[in-house]
């Protein structure tokens, strides 16, 4: 089976790398020819554009920034799409909304298409480690069974998650805990700094402690170094923040503190830093 990918940014590129490395038969294809250059020295092939990508794979994963950047690539709403989508497994495995996602996987199944739902969840160190953990939503057994057997190489679990779109409410269920919690983490090192501790030391005692955690300690170390190269973006933090606020408000929850940690994140973006890594948010703290 030949898979193509669509995608190729900061957890992309990684992810389609372990798909290579695991010997899958990849196309790849990006709006930037520079960036399919790394996969196609591994062995894959580069699409010249998104219908010759569909055109010679057998499945097609899109790890696209948002919904209307995945729908432009599967020509939705054109007389194209039904072209692309028929007799194709196409799993979709970027952040869109859950309202987003049922829609689509209607379209594409009368198409002619088969629809997988597949957020991950984790950034781009764990995508480069195979770490991530990926969440499964779809209809069709058959094609879940395939999708999870693909998508092996690019984690440590794959996590049925029932009908389309229960994948992304879990996807928005566990970044509502995680953006809150490198938050709070932000707040912590950069008060225990400003108080002049031995920030080593705190992140010492968490790493040792019952509080320890993969996140905290790729977090920790890059609020230490003051890195703020991207894993994940304020940007998409913000997005995020939003998918966990109106699920929230659909389920009629209170839910204070992700109201909080959303307006610390928007402000971060909005203060020139949306491109910076979710670290960023320490700067409202200093």
């Amino acid at each position: 089976m030949t898979v193509g990918f669509a995608g190729l940014g900061i957890m992309g590129t990684p992810m389609a790398g372990r798909l290579r490395e695991a010997g899958v038969p990849l196309a790849v294809w990006s709006r930037r020819p520079e960036a399919c250059a790394e996969l196609v020295a591994r062995g894959a092939v580069a699409a010249p554009d998104a219908g010759a990508l569909f055109a010679v794979s057998d499945a097609v994963i899109l790890m696209l920034r948002d919904e209307a950047a995945t729908d432009e690539v599967l020509a939705r709403g054109t007389d194209v799409f039904a072209g692309r989508v028929a007799g194709r497994l196409v799993i979709v495995m970027g952040t869109n909304s859950p309202a987003y996602s049922a829609a689509l996987e209607a379209d594409i199944r009368a198409a002619g298409g088969r629809y997988v739902e597949a957020p991950v969840s984790g950034s781009r160190v764990p995508a480069e480690r195979g770490e991530l953990v990926v969440m499964l939503a779809g209809a069709d057994d058959a094609a879940l069974a395939e999708a999870a057997e693909l998508l092996a190489p690019l984690g440590r679990a794959v996590v049925p998650c029932g009908a389309v779109p229960g994948a992304l409410r879990t996807k928005v269920a566990v970044n509502h805990y995680m953006m809150a919690m490198v938050a709070a983490l932000a707040e912590s090192l950069t008060t225990a700094r400003l108080a002049g501790l031995d920030v080593d030391a705190v992140l010492r005692v968490l790493e040792a402690s019952p509080m320890d955690s993969a996140i905290g300690r790729v977090k920790g170390a890059k609020l230490v170094a003051g890195d703020e190269t991207p894993q994940a973006a304020v940007s998409d933090v913000v997005k995020n923040c939003m998918l966990a606020l109106d699920a929230a408000r659909a389920s009629g929850a209170t839910t204070p503190i992700i109201e909080l940690v959303a307006s610390l994140y928007e402000a971060t973006a909005a203060s020139g830093h949306a491109d910076a890594d979710m670290v960023a948010v320490a700067r409202r703290f200093a």
